[in-house]
């Protein structure tokens, strides 16, 4: 998924990073990929860090190309890939956030568009989730899908997808992996 994004990143960062003239053309390749890696580990940091069920709902295309926009998991990975840049390239904040708001919209939008894509075997819903919260080879989109019986997902029915992952029926489970990043979402300590 790597490569598939950082493909995404190159075909779309002609304005903001190649002919942006306060990233010198040296640094391009650079901030290609500080941009991301930044991505990367700021879908991992929304994933771990509260917002799992705002990024399975990305995923799942909730919201379509304008929850991508407003989402809270886009806005928490422009932060990521704001500081990857500055760290990176020593660029000044503001220009690190004016190309972090250009790019990362746009490349999350678009990842999500293809993992929606029965024809564009590039990208998977259950890779990106994998990748996210280090939990590979789980049918997320399948347990999601399930759970969103009313349309929509939200928290019990994500309640119900980590019960059946963890064999606990919908209960919370407590410590590390999904069911520590489920329990935070819920308030659990």
């Amino acid at each position: 998924m790597l490569d598939t994004l950082m493909n995404l990143v190159r075909q779309n960062a002609d304005d903001a990073v190649i002919n942006n003239p306060a990233i010198p053309n040296h640094q391009n390749e650079e901030a290609i990929n500080a941009i991301s890696g930044g991505i990367m580990g700021g879908l991992q940091q929304q994933a771990q860090g509260g917002n799992l069920g705002d990024l399975l709902g990305m995923v799942m295309g909730q919201g379509g190309q304008a929850g991508v926009q407003s989402s809270p998991v886009t806005q928490g990975v422009q932060q990521n890939v704001q500081q990857s840049l500055i760290e990176r390239l020593g660029i000044s904040p503001q220009t690190a956030m004016s190309v972090a708001g250009a790019v990362v919209p746009m490349i999350l939008g678009k990842l999500m568009q293809k993992s929606q894509d029965p024809n564009d075997p590039s990208v998977d819903g259950n890779i990106i989730m994998g990748q996210a919260t280090g939990r590979q080879g789980v049918d997320w989109m399948g347990m999601a899908g399930s759970a969103m019986r009313d349309g929509r997902l939200d928290m019990n029915d994500l309640m119900q997808a980590a019960g059946g992952l963890f064999g606990g029926g919908g209960n919370r489970q407590q410590g590390g992996g999904l069911g520590g990043m489920l329990g935070g979402l819920f308030g659990g300590k």
